[in-house]
């Protein structure tokens, strides 16, 4: 992974001299671990911004805090490490303004990913900016063979704890102890991946996040989180890792609808809806198809069983969470082999409850193929459902 870095920031470099841009300030923890391969833990959130400054003609630059920096030295493939402190004057704006002094024109950036105090120490020092944002998009958009690679690990990871979730569940248990199946599944599926060689070193397979998990009615609430709520026969219990199936930086979207013990004819129908929609909407992805003809191949499924949903179809996915295209109306991309997509089936019935399924799928030169693996049906707990 780190000589697919290096060989990513070079292509950027060339990028960047056709289009005149003589330095590209990035700041997004994910564009960093693309070009540079490290990432750190203390982000803008702490107050502590690091930096990977690319020129066209010469080695890059990383911009660290002091505290980081033995550790971004040890993963990365950058050798211009540069330092800066809380207090002093080797603040981070004293140390990025130095690195800059000898720029002439318009500094790239990715605009909306840039913090604020960023923007505005880039202001108070007259440096101009032009946004950079689609010219790394289209970068990331099409995966490598390696960059599959780790998605079919990620993918391997979600589905052990896809399995776990499964197995938790019980009426009278709480939502939480599956959360922590969840957890614990994936770590131990992570670390089978994991040396402690090298790189490898640095990647922890630690499974985290705050836990999207809801049951019964609160189904209906996409994004509620795990709770001490008890199981009851027939709940409906959505499972989603969108904010926690990642491994080495890269991330899946994975989902699965349980139903505890039985499921009502409401709950089925609307299940079915989402499972079919999904199902369409894989059945139309190939090379050549514009992104929204995704998007209404499910939507169709949607009015034909009559529900309506505001939700997009899918997002493409890499070392970001979401990246460029997502399958939406509206959005022209054209398919390509070697993107890679969360594709959804979702349905809000308020107060009463949801339907949910969703897959990572990597396009292939005549179709697709899926990322993760679990039955897409209408799944009921209990070990004889278990596939």
């Amino acid at each position: 992974m780190i000589e697919q870095a290096r060989l990513r920031t070079r292509q950027l470099q060339q990028k960047l001299a056709e289009n005149n841009i003589p330095v590209a300030i990035l700041t997004d923890q994910s564009t960093i671990a693309y070009f540079a391969g490290f990432w750190g833990y203390l982000g803008i959130e702490f107050g502590r911004p690091t930096f990977l400054l690319i020129t066209p003609d010469a080695e890059p630059t990383v911009i660290t805090p002091l505290m980081e920096s033995e550790m971004v030295g040890a993963m990365t493939w950058v050798e211009d490490i540069r330092t800066w402190e809380d207090v002093g004057q080797r603040s981070w704006h004293n140390v990025l303004v130095k690195a800059l002094a000898n720029i002439r024109g318009p500094a790239g950036i990715e605009k909306p990913q840039v913090p604020q105090v960023v923007a505005e120490c880039l202001s108070e020092n007259n440096i101009d900016t032009v946004d950079i944002g689609s010219i790394i998009g289209d970068m990331r958009m099409i995966k490598s063979a390696e960059e599959i690679v780790v998605m079919r690990e990620a993918g391997h990871i979600a589905g052990a704890m896809m399995k776990a979730a499964h197995v938790s569940l019980a009426a009278g248990e709480p939502e939480y102890e599956s959360a922590l199946a969840v957890v614990n599944a994936g770590t131990r599926a992570a670390a089978g991946f994991l040396t402690t060689a090298g790189w490898d070193a640095f990647v922890s397979p630690m499974i985290h996040n705050l836990q999207i998990l809801q049951s019964g009615k609160d189904t209906s609430m996409v994004h509620r989180r795990a709770s001490t709520k008890l199981y009851e026969i027939g709940d409906p219990v959505y499972f989603c890792f969108c904010n926690m199936a990642e491994f080495k930086q890269y991330k899946l979207g994975f989902d699965r609808m349980f139903f505890i013990e039985e499921v009502g004819d409401q709950e089925r129908k609307i299940q079915q809806a989402a499972i079919d929609a999904q199902q369409a909407a894989l059945a139309v992805m190939r090379p050549g198809i514009r992104a929204e003809e995704v998007a209404l191949a499910a939507d169709e499924v949607y009015a034909e069983r009559g529900y309506s949903t505001g939700y997009r179809t899918g997002r493409s996915i890499g070392v970001a969470y979401l990246e460029q295209p997502e399958l939406k109306a509206g959005d022209q991309t054209v398919l390509q082999a070697g993107m890679t997509f969360a594709v959804d089936g979702g349905i809000s019935v308020d107060g009463v409850c949801g339907g949910r399924i969703g897959d990572s799928v990597v396009v292939t030169e005549t179709g697709f193929e899926f990322l993760t693996e679990y039955p897409r049906k209408v799944l009921i707990s209990g070990a004889e459902n278990i596939n």
